[in-house]
């Protein structure tokens, strides 16, 4: 047996502790992923090999890096490598690691990512957006938004969403994806103290 078989066997055991840690079950996993119940099931009990396509959207949901599914051993440097992944015309950069709560992630889209026609989707969770660059297409159930640099935007994934690039230009921005329920935590900055204006006597 070599190594990266070795590293694979160790891949089912990972995803259950990790889904337990979460406190989440298999039908839950299967409704964020769209992977099987079945096969999440042979996953964790070693019968199913994993592929890069079933685990990347493990990875996503537990908030974890590829690596750390597999068992790569650690290189000694503590600071968080952010490893791009590219999907559906997107290049998504994880900003977080721990598993569960609000994963956070800095999103790409090019300006030749073919996301030019709307396909909505409906994962379960809640999505907020942070526009950096460019100019950002929100399609969310009958509205058709455009954000642009500072703009934000929050709702509940199970409403039919698509976004892309608005114009021919990259677009940029942050998304913080929480599971149902989930939402981010945000402080309004305190109101700045009224200093009472002094006359001259």
């Amino acid at each position: 047996m070599d190594g990266l078989d070795r590293a694979l066997e160790t891949v089912g055991p990972r995803l259950r502790a990790l889904r337990r840690k979460r406190e989440t079950t298999l039908a839950d996993l299967s409704a964020a992923t769209g992977i099987s119940v079945s096969t999440l099931s042979r996953l964790e009990s070693g019968t199913r090999r994993p592929t890069r396509e079933l685990l990347l959207p493990l990875a996503r949901v537990h908030g974890v890096m590829l690596d750390e599914l597999v068992g790569a051993p650690p290189t000694g440097d503590p600071r968080i490598h952010l490893r791009p992944i590219t999907r559906h015309g997107m290049t998504m950069v994880p900003l977080t690691r721990r598993a569960g709560g609000v994963q956070a992630y800095k999103l790409v889209i090019p300006a030749d990512s073919g996301r030019g026609e709307p396909d909505p989707q409906t994962p379960e969770g809640y999505e907020w957006l942070y526009v950096l660059n460019g100019r950002l297409r929100l399609v969310l159930g009958e509205d058709d938004l455009v954000l642009v640099p500072g703009e934000a935007a929050e709702f509940d994934t199970r409403v039919p969403h698509w976004f892309g690039a608005a114009d021919a230009e990259p677009v940029e921005f942050h998304s913080l994806f929480g599971k149902q329920g989930e939402r981010a935590h945000l402080r309004a900055r305190p109101a700045s103290k009224i200093v009472p204006h002094q006359t001259d006597p």
